[in-house]
């Protein structure tokens, strides 16, 4: 390809800003805008670090560098590929986590919960001694429920196959493997019967309406981990209906449901659901305790 007259990290940042907004981007898998995705990729494919921009804005890059980040760039605004498949990676909280296409890119807020052990749902994070994640895709939530409850053993299920693979992988890199059962299957289907003292879900939950008009960007993700029929509701009724039998007499269930609170309502407007704060509000994340649930 024929390489512009570029030659400093500042020269490519403000190019890549101005491809992605003429591009009309969307962003949501990791980033808010295009000046921050642009550095990231940027800083990720020379190989600096993700939060030293301002020391290298005015060095000067060889011509290979310049080609590689023009690459990365022009497939980001081209083929509207997620950053986080361009770089088989995602970060949440500080921890970072290998992803590519067989899974979405994480993103959900019940990390954040997990920074204080859903207290104070849970009195002691320490006296967890069982988890079951369900829909657990690439695994991060598994991994962050592990550091978030250092006593617990977790169970993690999913349908597909390959997304399995991508958890096992980040399993492995975070030596979690003696702690973190992972478990092919439909929900509950491939678990033994017993209690647990949490249960977490991030499952597909966006409704067939706003299937037809998402981004292209999230196309690329699997469609069957986000795709929840025509309420968004689907794969939540099944793991509400069951989730007493797996709970403890004083356990908890937390659901993600992004932007669907008033189908939530819709649907379960008889139970009584607490609505979780997070970074994006109060609608995106429910708890239920044992005892409110339907037996």
């Amino acid at each position: 390809m024929t390489i512009p007259p570029f030659s400093t990290v500042r020269d490519l940042l403000r190019f890549a800003v101005s491809r992605f907004n003429q591009a009309e981007l969307a962003f949501g898998h990791g980033c808010a805008n295009a000046y921050d995705e642009a550095a990231y990729l940027i800083l990720h494919t020379l190989h600096l670090p993700l939060d030293l921009l301002e020391p290298f804005l005015d060095a000067r890059l060889s011509a290979s560098e310049i080609e590689a980040v023009l690459n990365v760039i022009e497939r980001r605004a081209r083929d509207r590929v997620p950053a986080a498949y361009l770089t088989q990676e995602a970060w949440m909280h500080g921890m970072r986590f290998y992803v590519d296409e067989r899974v979405i890119v994480p993103r959900s807020f019940i990390g954040e919960l997990l920074r204080d052990g859903l207290q104070p749902y849970v009195s002691d994070p320490d006296q967890v001694s069982t988890v079951l994640e369900l829909c657990t895709g690439s695994g991060c939530l598994a991994v962050l429920a592990a550091h978030a409850f250092p006593n617990a053993d977790i169970d993690a299920v999913d349908l597909s196959p390959a997304a399995l693979e991508v958890a096992a992988r980040n399993l492995d890199a975070y030596a979690l493997n003696e702690r973190v059962a992972l478990f092919e299957g439909d929900l509950y289907a491939p678990l033994t019967p017993q209690r647990y003292d949490v249960i977490l879900s991030n499952p597909p939950y966006v409704n067939s309406a706003s299937m037809q008009a998402l981004p292209e960007e999230y196309r690329h993700e699997p469609e069957m981990a986000l795709a929840g029929g025509t309420d968004g509701m689907d794969i939540v009724r099944r793991i509400i209906s069951e989730a007493r039998q797996w709970l403890t007499d004083d356990g908890v269930l937390v659901v993600e449901i992004g932007n669907e609170r008033a189908h939530v309502e819709a649907a379960f407007g008889g139970l009584d659901l607490v609505w979780l704060s997070t970074s994006a509000g109060d609608d995106n994340v429910f708890l239920l305790q044992a005892s409110d649930l339907p037996r």
